[in-house]
């Protein structure tokens, strides 16, 4: 998988191009973890990424690891599969609160 990362100011969007699955979900964290701690706001744009299961959710969900900050995260962009993954989960554990996590999200058209 390759990642872009772009930062403007306090602002980090991450584009990964690809599937997010077990397999991609080391390199996505390391993306995280090597953001400079001013980041204050983490935005997922997913229009490059058409498929996410479980490793997904982790990855907009977990906590933060140890020396990381905690960032306000929002995802964008969002292909078919993975908005209705999410919303899915959204319905199945409510309680990750991903309705704040996926703010206006629609199908990105093909």
């Amino acid at each position: 998988m390759n990642v872009t990362t772009m930062i403007d100011a306090t602002t980090a969007r991450i584009i990964p191009h690809g599937e997010i699955d077990h397999t991609a979900l080391p390199k996505l964290r390391a993306v995280i973890e090597a953001l400079p701690h001013d980041v204050t706001e983490l935005v997922w744009d997913l229009h490059d990424t058409p498929f996410l299961d479980s490793a997904g959710l982790h990855l907009l969900t977990d906590p933060p690891p140890t020396g990381t900050p905690q960032r306000r995260t929002q995802v964008t962009a969002l292909q078919t599969q993975p908005l209705q993954f999410l919303r899915t989960a959204e319905t199945l554990f409510p309680h990750l609160d991903l309705t704040a996590l996926l703010p206006g999200a629609h199908p990105r058209a093909a």
